[in-house]
């Protein structure tokens, strides 16, 4: 005898979404704050992009953001839960469907697709008559904390959200898979706002900087407000000649610093 399938509730599914999310982004947000913040905010300061500290109250609207973004998220998590149990997506259960190869080259996948959305959505955000609606929230952070990774506009964070939805569609993903990469995208955002530079100096020397993008890169995105658009790689920036012509230059500067404390 097949059992029943169980009914979908929406809103609890939405609210059950938002609170994982929360609870995820307080633990690896708030370990990067403690960290980079309390812990070793002296030891750690001539990596410190911006020589400076945020005021608090720059800080707590950070975070109230971030949680109006978690609720969108939870949301869309909701939706796309409910295509998947339609049938409208590629999302499955089994790794034996599609083998151990394709579970983990989906999460490489998921993440250069993920690379490239945010790319291009987000230089089309920073369109003049774009900007205010979706992506002005987001720059009011000119010397952004791990709070600010998540720090966006309502209708910004619909958009940074639909990559959830869209991955499960365009291409087969299991659902630890797909964890998986909710966890690196999370984490490389919350280092990507953290305000310290965590790469060696060596970089702008090696091919690698053809490749990886740096926190200096995303914090001078803050600073400057234009170029510099990319997320995990730099190859787009690159690629369209949206590098910040002071990019390498800043990041050779933060990572030859000499290592001073600061008294509080």
């Amino acid at each position: 005898m097949m059992l029943a399938r169980q009914p979908f509730h929406f809103l609890d599914y939405t609210l059950g979404g938002t609170a994982a999310l929360g609870l995820r982004y307080l633990l690896f947000a708030g370990i990067a704050w403690l960290l980079g913040y309390v812990l070793f905010k002296r030891q750690w300061f001539h990596r410190k992009i911006v020589a400076k500290f945020p005021k608090s109250s720059e800080v707590w609207r950070e975070i109230g953001y971030s949680a109006l973004s978690m609720l969108i998220f939870g949301l869309v998590g909701a939706a796309t839960f409910y295509a998947y149990r339609q049938g409208w997506t590629q999302m499955y259960g089994k790794v034996g469907k599609y083998g151990m190869v394709w579970f983990w080259a989906s999460i490489g996948c998921a993440i250069v697709i993920h690379d490239a959305w945010f790319y291009w959505t987000h230089r089309l955000m920073h369109h003049r008559r774009l900007f205010r609606w979706f992506h002005r929230v987001h720059h009011l952070s000119h010397n952004p904390t791990p709070w600010a990774a998540y720090a966006f506009s309502p209708l910004e964070a619909l958009v940074q959200a639909l990559i959830f939805p869209l991955l499960t569609v365009i291409m087969p993903i299991h659902g630890l898979a797909f964890g998986l990469f909710m966890m690196w995208q999370i984490s490389f955002n919350i280092v990507g706002h953290m305000g310290y530079e965590f790469h060696p100096r060596w970089l702008m020397q090696s091919p690698l900087r053809y490749i990886i993008n740096t926190p200096t890169n995303h914090i001078m995105h803050h600073e400057k407000m234009r170029g510099n658009y990319g997320l995990y790689f730099n190859w787009w920036d690159r690629l369209m000649g949206t590098n910040h012509e002071e990019y390498e230059r800043r990041f050779s500067e933060v990572t030859t610093r000499e290592k001073v404390l600061v008294k509080k």
